[in-house]
């Protein structure tokens, strides 16, 4: 007689099973993390290897040019020495020359002048006493009876300066320049005034400069020194007057 058995049942085996389903999975999303950490630092490395690829391949075009710019050099350097030695050789069969436009000082061979000096002024070619102002930027000379006009297309202007010695009125015709604007004080409006170029005989000074036309007639000195001449030419002592000697006056010019 056949008799029925139960089937065999593995109680403790479930368990067991579970954890190391749980093992396997963990294993395996472990892996997934490392095999994508180690990806990203590849792709990191790959980056910094094209970064690397693409500095040295620029310091490698900076050393060219900077090859380039040294042969160029180089050669300026030996085309001036040359045209340098041509010129010292010219200048050694030819006499020393003074070209008269050039002035007679240097800006590292400054005067001093003092608060007031005598000048020659050209034209009109007369002797004039000027106060010397570091203040001022733009000399300035007593200038009467301003009349302005053309001539040939190009502006010019007439006035009056007053004789330093007799008072008598000299009349002169420059090219005007440009403007400046003045505010003198007191006026709440700045002033236009014309600006013509004159010559200036100062000590060993010798320059065409600007002068501001204006009516000076309240001061005592007819012209006024700014530092259009003084920069690199001059220092000032206001403690000390005519410290210039007087030259005998020179040739005037007509050139305006």
């Amino acid at each position: 007689m056949l008799t029925m058995t139960s089937p065999i049942s593995y109680p403790h085996t479930a368990p067991l099973l579970i954890i190391t389903a749980f093992a396997l999975l963990w294993l395996l999303s472990a892996c997934d993390l490392q095999t994508n950490a180690l990806s990203e630092r590849e792709a990191r490395i790959r980056t910094r290897e094209s970064e690397l690829v693409t500095l040295f391949a620029e310091l490698v075009e900076q050393k060219k040019s900077l090859q380039q710019h040294a042969t160029h050099a180089t050669s300026e350097t030996h085309s001036i020495d040359a045209s340098g030695a041509e010129h010292d050789c010219v200048c050694e069969a030819q006499p020393e020359t003074t070209s008269p436009h050039e002035p007679v000082t240097k800006a590292d061979d400054k005067i001093v002048l003092g608060g007031v000096e005598q000048l020659h002024l050209d034209p009109p070619g007369l002797e004039f006493s000027a106060r010397i102002d570091t203040g001022a930027q733009t000399s300035s000379i007593n200038a009467l009876n301003i009349v302005e006009f053309e001539r040939d297309g190009k502006p010019f202007v007439k006035f009056n300066l007053v004789h330093p010695i007799t008072g008598e009125k000299i009349e002169l015709t420059r090219r005007l320049r440009r403007y400046v604007r003045v505010k003198e004080l007191g006026n709440r409006e700045s002033l236009r005034r014309p600006v013509v170029r004159m010559r200036v005989m100062l000590g060993t000074i010798d320059e065409r400069i600007n002068f501001t036309l204006e009516n000076r007639s309240r001061f005592k000195h007819q012209v006024l020194i700014g530092r259009n001449l003084l920069q690199d030419l001059a220092v000032v002592d206001v403690s000390k007057k005519y410290t210039t000697l007087k030259n005998d006056p020179p040739e005037t010019h007509g050139t305006k």
